[in-house]
């Protein structure tokens, strides 16, 4: 009896061992069977960027915990596990460690603001307005800030220094300073030329989507002071009418709400041939910003973003 209870005994254990020994195999065969990926570098970006490089490769992310970095901004990863160029197989967990600070820093946007403003972000930032210079301008109302350094979003040590050009207005009598003209049409180039007596040079994009005319590029930039002497030179839309187009470009209208500031002006277009940007530029309140757009089949939806918020949308 004892041996038979012996034999069945020995017998359950074996069969557990083949059904062991068969799920290993099959393990490995399902492992086996996916692709091998790269792990890219990872180290320096935020959590979102890096799911974004991770997640086609289809490698997961883990955060093993966070520590402090003087080198990498907050929530940026600091190393990662595997490291970058390791060839792993797909569904593999990327083990981060996330920076919690130290002293580095991202430089705000400070364009287009009054310059106490400008100061008081940077402050709350933890850095420091650094020189200050002035430079006349057509489009930016006094004291606005027109151009700083470091830009935007640029990574700094804390209590950094950011150098700013602060617009001093319109300009004294026998200044004169190249306007903006993108996305105007060239005839207005022309006209200011011609009061300027300013030689301008005129070439032409056939390939571009705007109405015959349009300023598509400048040189110099907008606000630059021109002489007499000046090179100037506009890139100007050529495109010839479809045999289904219009023979006039319809004329978009937009103002400006009241505020007490300068906003910056985005309007960009959705149609048939994509989306493009029609206007881009800092304008004062209540300004009207008049823009031909040439009639296409299927009509479009133009978007309208003030400060890089979208506040509006209409149908053409």
């Amino acid at each position: 009896m004892k041996v038979r209870s012996f034999e069945v005994t020995l017998t359950v254990v074996g069969l557990a061992l083949v059904a062991f020994v068969a799920l290993q195999w099959s393990l490995e065969g399902i492992i086996h069977a996916r692709k091998t990926v790269t792990v890219p570098d990872i180290k320096g970006k935020s959590l979102s960027a890096a799911l974004d490089s991770l997640g086609p490769l289809n490698l997961g992310l883990k955060k093993d915990g966070t520590e402090f970095d003087n080198t990498v901004p907050v929530d940026a990863v600091v190393r990662h596990m595997p490291p970058a160029g390791t060839v792993v197989r797909e569904g593999k967990l990327v083990r981060v460690t996330v920076s919690h600070g130290g002293v580095t820093v991202f430089v705000p946007n400070i364009l287009g603001m009054p310059l106490r403003n400008a100061e008081m972000l940077l402050r709350q930032g933890q850095l420091m307005l650094g020189e200050r210079s002035e430079t006349y301008s057509l489009s930016a109302e006094k004291g606005v800030v027109v151009s700083q350094s470091p830009g935007p979003e640029a990574s700094v040590e804390r209590e950094s220094l950011v150098d700013v050009v602060v617009s001093g207005g319109p300009p004294p009598s026998g200044v004169v300073l190249m306007p903006d003209f993108n996305r105007k049409d060239m005839a207005e180039a022309m006209s200011w030329a011609a009061s300027a007596g300013v030689k301008v040079s005129v070439s032409t994009d056939p390939a571009s989507l705007f109405p015959y005319g349009v300023v598509l590029s400048q040189s110099p930039r907008p606000d630059t002071v021109v002489g007499s002497d000046a090179k100037v030179s506009i890139t100007i839309s050529g495109r010839k009418k479809g045999p289904r187009e219009g023979t006039a470009a319809r004329t978009f209208h937009y103002e400006v709400s009241q505020g007490a500031s300068e906003s910056l002006v985005r309007i960009v277009i959705s149609d048939k041939f994509g989306e493009r940007e029609l206007f881009n530029g800092l304008r004062r309140p209540g300004s009207k910003i008049d823009l031909p757009i040439q009639d296409v089949v299927g009509g479009g939806r133009v978007k309208i973003y003030l400060n890089g918020v979208l506040v509006e949308e209409r149908d053409l």
